[in-house]
């Protein structure tokens, strides 16, 4: 039973992160659509499309009770508005990134995260670093760095999503919220921000006269291409090893690579090559670290017995 619960959520998890990978495609459909007008729709239609799933799931009222919880902690209320607002901005440089040709970037960003997220572990939650981790920063770094001097181009796009993406899950560790409620209520907070957006654009892409034209579909279809992956990936990561989880994140940035390289033709110069052999070294040592850990610590419960 238990072998069964973890093969299907190796299934779960890695459906995640292909959606992921291959999100890219979606968005370069509509990339005649500006990236502010695309996050609205996507945020709007998000919140639409979850809202419908907690009806649907009969989850309305511990969904109350959240939002009333929420209301009443102002730590949390602070907590998931400012992970609303992070994740929001990591949509719109992704939307963006792809639709201006710069899918590699995108998914050197997403390679670069967890070890962001380490970092900020680090510094804010006070987290001890291994020596195999501390290595494998000083190797993305070196790769960074390389990229920047060689290519003479700063990656602000891949450093900006791995930022933003990394301060999200950390803001997330710090309100204790189920997936569903936390996915529909984080677009809930920025949904009339994005509403007043889509009302107050003179020239709207998404067309009332014909409400099924392609374009009003791959708008509106936002919402569930966005929620679909990361209910996945709730149900999924719960049933699987974190080591595993680690492993199977770097299913969505290599389809990226492979997308922004033979699909859009985007360039990929020696510069990247070795930049990415650097974070790919670092990923791996670190990943090293990761399954190291819990085994040393095995080892010692066995010999203090």
């Amino acid at each position: 039973m238990e072998q069964r619960q973890e093969k299907l959520g190796i299934l779960y998890t890695s459906g995640a992160y292909f959606l992921w990978g291959f999100l890219a495609i979606y968005w370069k459909q509509v990339d005649h659509v500006p990236a502010g007008e695309i996050l609205s729709h996507r945020i709007v239609w998000s919140f639409v499309f979850m809202i419908i799933v907690v009806l649907l799931v009969q989850k309305w009222s511990l969904f109350i009770q959240e939002c009333k919880a929420i209301l009443k902690s102002r730590k949390k209320l602070l907590g998931i508005s400012a992970a609303s607002i992070f994740i929001s901005i990591n949509w719109l440089l992704f939307i963006w990134a792809v639709n201006t040709d710069h899918v590699i970037q995108a998914s050197l960003g997403y390679y670069i995260n967890p070890l962001v997220s380490i970092m900020l572990g680090i510094v804010i939650l006070k987290e001890k670093l291994t020596r195999r981790q501390l290595l494998s920063f000083i190797l993305a770094g070196i790769g960074v760095t390389y990229l920047t001097v060689s290519y003479g181009v700063f990656p602000w796009i891949s450093l900006l999503l791995a930022a933003s993406f990394g301060f999200y899950g950390l803001l997330k560790k710090t309100v204790d919220i189920t997936a569903m409620n936390g996915l529909t209520i984080e677009t809930m907070i920025v949904a009339p921000v994005a509403l007043i957006y889509l009302v107050s654009i003179p020239d709207s892409s998404f067309s009332t006269d014909s409400l099924f034209s392609v374009t009003n579909l791959l708008l509106a279809g936002a919402g569930a291409v966005t929620a679909v992956p990361l209910l996945l990936f709730a149900v999924g990561a719960k049933k699987i090893p974190l080591a595993m989880v680690g492993f199977i994140q770097y299913i969505a940035p290599t389809i990226m690579l492979a997308l922004g390289v033979f699909l859009f033709h985007e360039t990929f110069t020696r510069a990247h090559l070795i930049s990415f052999a650097f974070i790919w070294t670092a990923l791996i040592i670190y990943l090293g670290s990761v399954y190291r850990l819990p085994i040393r610590r095995l080892k010692d419960k066995a010999l203090t017995k």
